[in-house]
């Protein structure tokens, strides 16, 4: 799979998040530059926009996507 086109603005992607994980390089891989379209922050940007993806949001919190996504309604 082709990386993800969110890379070049995603914070996550280019260490700008607070609190990163020492997984992160890891999830780079498997999010990033692979499934892109199962990460948290693509599904949340994806679907309500880019502004409305929280900062503290990593790739694998899916559940707490779902949840941003239902509560703006989309």
């Amino acid at each position: 799979m082709a990386d993800c086109p969110k890379t070049p603005k995603c914070i996550f992607f280019n260490d700008q998040m607070l609190n990163k994980p020492a997984t992160s390089d890891m999830m780079k891989k498997d999010f990033c530059q692979g499934n892109y379209d199962e990460c948290a922050r693509y599904m949340v940007c994806e679907k309500v926009g880019g502004t409305l993806v929280p900062s503290d949001l990593f790739p694998d919190m899916v559940d707490r996507a779902i949840a941003q996504i239902a509560a703006v309604g989309t």
